[in-house]
């Protein structure tokens, strides 16, 4: 099962109006961490089943529930493990790029605002938490679960917290583009989320873990508050840059 946040949402983030004080080292990590496994655990989709069945998260593993569905893998893998390893492994090209497209544009502003360890600490808190929803959802499944958009959801989450009004730069395939205040664009996409997450509930499957998406959002939106930096979050708003001595004495690292 997949999780891509551009084949749900049907939307392309291009860029947003937010300017950074930080070089997103953490941001960037992420995205490198993920391409690399994508090349050297992955071999770039020529081991994909195999690497997804040994990386991805399989619900029925952890939670010993009776198998209900399809069961594409052998069972007995990385089980709590996979939590975590589940994150960085993806689909394909398509799936692994709009994920990271998603992170880029959103997360560099969210690295900015906590500082490199504490957004490294809420990332992949919010990804292990959207995997547990999403096991809450489908106990039963034997169908792992891969990609980066549980903890990518949780990122979104935090920025329309801080910052709703931030104009976001839109791409909606064919021809259109449009620039929406983030409350807007990443609204639509939550509201698109539950839609399909609700219509699951009666046992229809999207082939999309969906419940990840959800649980990463809110997860994300209840526990900003907890690891921003309250000063740096502020100028931001008001449009102030901070010059090198105030940015370390905000503690950056931590």
């Amino acid at each position: 099962m997949l999780d891509s946040n551009l084949k749900i949402a049907r939307m392309i983030p291009i860029k947003d109006d937010n300017p950074t004080e930080l070089v997103p080292i953490v941001t960037l990590g992420i995205i490198i961490a993920n391409l690399l496994a994508w090349v050297f655990a992955q071999g770039m989709g020529a081991n994909l089943e195999a690497s997804i069945c040994r990386f991805g998260l399989i619900p029925v593993e952890i939670t010993g529930q009776p198998i209900v569905g399809p069961s594409i893998c052998r069972l007995g893998g990385l089980t709590w493990a996979a939590v975590f390893t589940s994150m960085f492994v993806h689909g394909g090209w398509l799936h692994l790029g709009s994920n990271m497209l998603f992170m880029w544009v959103f997360g560099n502003n969210i690295e900015d605002s906590m500082g490199h360890i504490r957004f490294t600490i809420f990332y992949l808190l919010i990804g292990a938490a959207a995997g547990f929803v999403h096991m809450f959802f489908n106990a039963s499944s034997a169908v792992p679960t891969v990609g980066a958009s549980g903890a990518v959801s949780g990122v979104l989450g935090a920025y329309i917290v801080l910052y709703p009004r931030i104009t976001v730069h839109v791409f909606l395939p064919p021809f259109w583009f449009f620039r929406w205040p983030a409350s807007l664009v990443l609204g639509y996409w939550i509201l698109l989320q539950l839609f399909m997450g609700f219509s699951t509930l009666g046992g229809a499957e999207s082939g999309i873990a969906v419940w990840a998406h959800i649980g990463g959002f809110f997860v994300g939106m209840a526990l900003v508050k907890l690891f921003e930096r309250r000063e740096l979050v502020t100028a931001k708003r008001e449009g102030r840059r901070l010059d090198r001595q105030e940015i370390r004495s905000h503690h950056l690292w931590m």
